[in-house]
Formats: C-alpha cells, structure tokens, sequence
C-alpha cells in the first residue's frame, strides 16, 4: 500500500487544493496531516482570534474528509519531528505541501527535506496555492521582484490563474493516530464580534458576494458605514477559500466593481512576492529614510484602545478589538495617524494588528505597514491621510464613527470627526442629552498639524 501525507499550512480546504489533489494521485492512502507547530506559536501566531478561526477550519476541514470517507490528522509539537514521525510510521513516500514565503516557511522547508532524507521519503513543493499567481513567477527584466505594483498588475493580469480543481469524492486515510480536534470554545480571550471560519463558511461568504455584493464594490469599497467588502481575507489567509478560484468567480461575473476586486487579489499576490524576495522586510525596512522613531507610550496606548481623540481613528481601533477584523480604509487611516502623525516606528503597529488580526499574516500586514509608513513601494512615501478629512470624505454623517463610539452619539453631524468644536447650543443640547457621554471622550492627543511639521521635518521632506 502506497501512503502520502498532505501537510495542511495555509490551505486548508478540499475544494481546488492542489497539494491535497497531489496526493492522492500519488498513493492509494493518504495522511491529511495538520500540526499546531511549536515554532509557529513561538513566533506569536497563536494568538487568541487566529487560533479561534483555525479551530473552527480544522473542524470543518476534518467534517469534510469524514464526509468522503477519511479524517483530519491532527499532531502537536515540533512541525518537522511530527511529520518525520508520521512517514515513519506509515511507510510514506511522498510529503506534500504549499510553499510559503516567509524566512520560517522557507526554513521548515529546508528542515523538512533534510530531516526526509534519510528515510527515502521526497518532499513536494507546491506554488500558487497559497496565491494566485507563484510569488518568483513574475519577474521584470534583470531583477528578481516587482518593486511597483502597477507595472506587476499589467503582467498579473496577462499572465492568468490555474484551472479550478474540484473536491475529491473519496479520500482514503492511512491508518495513524491523531490528537483530538480542536474546539474554539476551548480558546479563552476571543474578541466577541470574531466571525466563524471553515472551508464551508467561507464558500458560502463567496457565492453570497458574487451574488450580491461584488458588482457594488467600485462605488462601494470606501463606504466604512456600510461595508461593502467582501470579508473574505480571513478566509485567503487561512486557504479555506482559493485566490485561484475566488479569481475566476470575480472574473466571470464581469462587472466593474468585479474588476476593482481582482485589482486587489493582485495586490495580495504582490506583497507575497515582494517578502519571498526579500524577507528580511517582514522586520526592516523595505526603503530606509533614516527615522528615528518616536516612542511616547501614552501615545501608543491611547492609539491601541482607539482614545486619540480623532473619533475616525479611534472607531477602526475598536473595530478591531471587537471584530479582530478593520476595513481597509481604516487600516489605512490608523497606520498613516501612528506612523506618520505621532511618527512611531511601523513595527509596533504592525505587532498590534497581529496581535488581534484574524487575518493578519507576515506578507499582507508587514508590507501594508511599510506601505502605510512610507518605507515600503509606496512611490508617494511622504504622503499623509489627514483623519478628519478621511473621516468626512468615508463616513459623512457619522454613521461608523457613531457605532464604535457610543459616547459621541449625540454630536451632531457636522461636529462627528471633530467634537472638540463643539461649543454654544451644541454644547448645551449635547450636555443635557439623555445619552450624553461626551465629557468622556478625551481630546486630540497631538494637533495634525504639529505633527505633520514633525514628520516633515524628520524625513527632510
């Protein structure tokens, strides 16, 4: 009896896998292995959302194999020795898995191939399978990446996706033991509002998008009030759902806002290719200007629990403690107020947001956080989004700003996004409001405008 085992990482679906397809082209059984990694956690992946949202992934991923007549096995430990361990176990001649671009994907590689070495067992990389396009597929002459985005879409977008792979109908399980299944119940310090994962909900998510909301994303992307996005990152960080074939669903459907869509699963495959070719970015900077960071902690804490007194700023900060999810938009706003207003050093907000990001992963947050900080392709890297005007221009009527803050429910809509205005009437009316909790809301903790000279001023701008 042939046996090859699949090494579940960030594909964790049965629908156009093409690792797990693979496998069982290989061998007449196969081990659908996942390990929780001890290095991983050491890194600070396990942190309570992201390990929620697994939870619930490797529950519905192990729901869909018994379906066809298999299970998930699941291990503990040192990613290599348990894998190592499971061919010696089973006799398997084949270990497959999809390749990452991270410096810890890359060296569980090399670590994998060299502790299979002595067993006869061969190691097979599989590309575009985490990403659409594969992140050394796509190379401007000379040079091993992309450095600007829109000369890496034109390429992207004449280059095409794969063909879709469907499910397999039967999948065949070694006999191996396994731990128990995980459950997110069994995870403590979960933000409330954290949506579910799982291969099948994050399909269901899709086809109601391609349905319903993607023909409405040109013109609607930027409404923060009404979240028109699709919130399927969750699900492309976790692999649940395929770029591949979230690709070609957009492509079919046609629309402009389709189009707009795509443009930003391009981007995704972008910031992958850019870390894979120089991973040292996932902690350094990209482009070095020479800063020389702030690093006020009363700063940084109020900017963390959402009190910078800027109510655009301070709404997606709480967003994401409750959600462990923001809209890009105020992703964007957030990182240009810390790096830029308060001139504090990328890297603690990009530990912040993966810290409680259920999407957050070393490719998309580092090199968003570098874009944002003006040390990464941005070719504008002194650009500065001002959160009042965001704020006026996104959220007019204070719709979003009103949901995150309770407290400034009364403020009336020409005061939303700058409530330290509030003076005469306004301030009487509010003061006397039945709901009226302004006087808890702290004012602005740097003026804009000081801290746009200080910046300026720090980058020779």
């Amino acid at each position: 009896m042939t046996v090859s085992v699949v090494l579940f990482t960030s594909d964790l679906r049965l629908h156009d896998n093409p690792v797990l397809r693979a496998a069982l082209r290989d061998a007449e059984r196969i081990v659908p292995l996942f390990v929780y990694d001890d290095g991983l956690r050491a890194t600070g992946f396990a942190v309570p959302n992201r390990s929620a949202f697994l939870a619930d992934c490797l529950e519905d991923l192990d729901s869909g194999l018994r379906e066809r007549g298999g299970r998930l096995v699941v291990r503990s430990g040192d990613v290599v020795e348990q894998v190592h361990r499971v061919v010696t176990e089973t006799g398997a001649a084949r270990v497959h898995v999809a390749a990452g671009v991270s410096r810890y994907a890359a060296r569980r590689e090399e670590r994998l191939r060299a502790a299979l070495g002595d067993t006869g067992c061969r190691l097979v990389v599989h590309d575009a399978v985490v990403t659409a396009v594969a992140p050394g597929e796509l190379l401007p002459s000379g040079k091993d990446h992309y450095a600007v985005f829109t000369p890496y879409f034109r390429r992207w977008t004449s280059e095409g996706v794969r063909d879709f792979l469907a499910a397999p109908r039967a999948v065949r399980v070694a006999d191996v033991a396994s731990e128990p299944v995980p459950a997110r119940a069994e995870i403590t310090g979960v933000s409330p509002g954290l949506a579910a994962g799982g291969e099948s909900t994050g399909r269901r998510r899709l086809r109601a998008w391609l349905s319903d909301g993607i023909a409405g994303y040109e013109d609607g992307h930027d409404d923060i009030a009404g979240d028109a996005t699709s919130r399927l990152s969750p699900h492309l960080h976790f692999g649940t759902l395929s770029a591949a074939e979230v690709i070609h669903g957009a492509s079919r459907e046609g629309s402009p806002g389709a189009q707009a869509f795509v443009r930003q699963l391009a981007w995704r495959d972008f910031h992958h290719q850019v870390l894979a070719a120089r991973p040292a970015a996932a902690a350094q900077d990209y482009r070095s200007h020479g800063d020389r960071w702030r690093a006020d902690k009363k700063e940084i804490a109020a900017w963390c629990d959402g009190r910078t007194g800027y109510p655009f700023v301070d709404a997606a900060m709480r967003q994401l403690r409750h959600e462990g999810w923001m809209h890009n938009r105020g992703r964007m706003v957030v990182a240009s107020f810390l790096t830029k207003t308060l001139y504090v050093d990328w890297r603690v907000g990009a530990r912040h947001f993966l810290s409680l990001l259920v999407d957050g992963d070393v490719a998309n947050n580092q090199m968003n956080w570098q874009w944002a900080a003006g040390t990464g392709t941005d070719t504008r890297p002194n650009r500065v989004l001002n959160p009042v005007i965001q704020g006026k221009r996104f959220d007019p009527d204070g719709s979003y700003v009103r949901r995150w803050l309770p407290e400034l429910e009364g403020v009336p809509d020409r005061y939303i996004h700058e409530p330290w205005k509030l003076q005469g009437p306004d301030r009487a009316s509010l003061d006397h409001a039945d709901h009226a909790d302004h006087a808890d809301y702290p004012d602005p903790i740097v003026e804009l405008a000081e801290g746009r000279a200080r910046f300026e001023q720090a980058r020779g701008a």
